[in-house]
């Protein structure tokens, strides 16, 4: 699976950014997919990630109820849609997909596939 990511770029504090991640190579239906960004001089961490048929979804405590992820399957396509954006999400974001994707994961190590990432920058 080959994954691009795009939609990144700067906005205001209380913005909204709408991230993009475009699969291709295998059956996309089938993979779980999630977002993960790194902020500079941090680890990675979890943001979002929604189950292969896109009826389960999960969300990263700092971004619940401002982020939502969703998927069109029929495009290949994931998207991760800010808002109320703040200066700590400040990141560059990932997008990953896991085989049987049936269940979500928030554990990186479990996605085999990976974006080249985007940048998000929040301005003051």
């Amino acid at each position: 699976v080959q994954l691009q990511a795009s939609g990144g770029g700067l906005v205001q504090a209380g913005g909204s950014l709408r991230l993009s991640c475009a699969a291709s190579g295998r059956t996309f239906s089938d993979y779980g997919m999630g977002w993960f960004r790194q902020a500079p001089g941090k680890e990675r961490e979890f943001v979002s990630a929604i189950s292969s048929s896109g009826g389960s979804t999960v969300h990263a405590d700092s971004v619940k109820g401002r982020f939502i992820i969703s998927r069109e399957n029929a495009k290949n396509t994931v998207y991760l849609q800010m808002n109320s954006l703040k200066l700590e999400d400040t990141a560059v974001y990932y997008c990953a997909a896991r085989r049987f994707g049936v269940r979500t994961s928030v554990i990186s190590s479990q996605y085999d596939y990976w974006g080249q990432g985007t940048l998000v920058t929040v301005s003051s």
